[in-house]
C-alpha cells in the first residue's frame, strides 16, 4: 500500500471528518510544532525539478507570476480532479516552516473587497498593492467534490514571498501523486476505505484571525 511521506501521518476520512467543523472559515491542515504541509499540482517537469532540486523553480516555473499553495488536502483535490486535470498531474507536498506559514497568514489581503475587514474599498487597494500574499476562502469539498458548508483557504503569492517559498522555506517536497491516485481508485468504490493526511484545524493568534476572518483561534500551538 502506498503511504504518505514521515512525518505526514493518513487516517481513514470516516474517522477524520467527525472532527472538523461542519462550516464556517477555518485552517485544516497536517502541522506539527515546527512545520505545515501545504499542496499545489504541477505539471510533470516542474514536479521533476521540484523534486530532484528540493525547490521550487526550472525552465517552466515563474517567479513572475501569483503562485497559490493549500494547506488542506481535499481542496486540493477538488481543483485538480485527484491529479486528473491536464497541467495538475503532479501533487507535490511542500513541508514548509511553520514561522513563515505564520507570517504568510498575517501578510495577507483577500482578493476581493467585500471579503476583506478594511472599512473603505481605498484602503483596501492599497493593502493589495503592498502585499505579496492573497487570501481566497472558497467553499471547502467533499471526497466525491461536493460543496459543503465550510469555507478551505488558499494564499496567493508572488515577488520576494514566492521566492521565499521556493527556495528558502521548504523543508522538504515529496511526491503525492502515487497515495493521490491510490486514494482515487479507493474513492470510486466507496468512502469507507478513504485514507487522506491527517488534518486539524490550526491555530492562528488572534492578530491573524481578525485579518483572515476566520472562524477559530487559540494562540499558536
Amino acid at each position: 500500500m502506498t503511504v504518505v511521506p514521515a512525518p505526514m501521518i493518513a487516517c481513514a476520512y470516516g474517522k477524520q471528518v467527525s472532527t472538523w467543523p461542519a462550516r464556517g472559515r477555518h485552517i485544516l491542515a497536517s502541522y506539527d510544532a515546527d512545520s505545515i504541509y501545504v499542496y499545489q499540482a504541477y505539471r510533470p517537469s516542474i514536479a521533476q525539478y521540484a523534486l530532484e532540486h528540493q525547490r521550487l523553480g526550472g525552465e517552466d516555473f515563474s517567479y513572475s507570476r501569483m503562485s497559490w499553495i493549500k494547506p488542506n488536502f481535499l481542496w486540493m483535490m477538488y481543483r485538480c480532479g485527484w491529479a486528473s486535470k491536464s497541467g495538475q498531474e503532479c501533487v507535490l507536498a511542500l513541508r514548509l516552516r511553520r514561522p513563515f506559514f505564520d507570517e504568510l497568514l498575517l501578510a495577507a489581503v483577500s482578493s476581493s473587497f467585500e471579503a476583506s475587514p478594511l472599512d473603505s474599498h481605498e484602503a483596501w487597494q492599497r493593502s493589495v498593492a503592498a502585499s505579496e500574499v492573497r487570501l481566497q476562502w472558497d467553499p471547502d469539498h467533499d471526497p466525491a467534490g461536493r460543496p459543503i458548508e465550510r469555507r478551505a483557504i488558499q494564499l496567493g503569492l508572488r515577488g520576494r514571498m514566492l521566492k521565499r517559498l521556493g527556495e528558502e522555506e521548504i523543508l522538504s517536497i515529496e511526491d503525492m501523486t502515487p497515495f493521490v491516485k491510490e486514494q482515487a481508485r479507493r474513492l470510486a468504490a466507496s468512502f469507507d476505505d478513504l485514507l487522506l493526511p491527517e488534518e486539524r484545524v490550526y491555530s492562528v493568534t488572534p492578530e491573524a484571525a481578525l485579518r483572515l476572518g476566520t472562524d477559530y483561534y487559540a494562540g499558536t500551538m
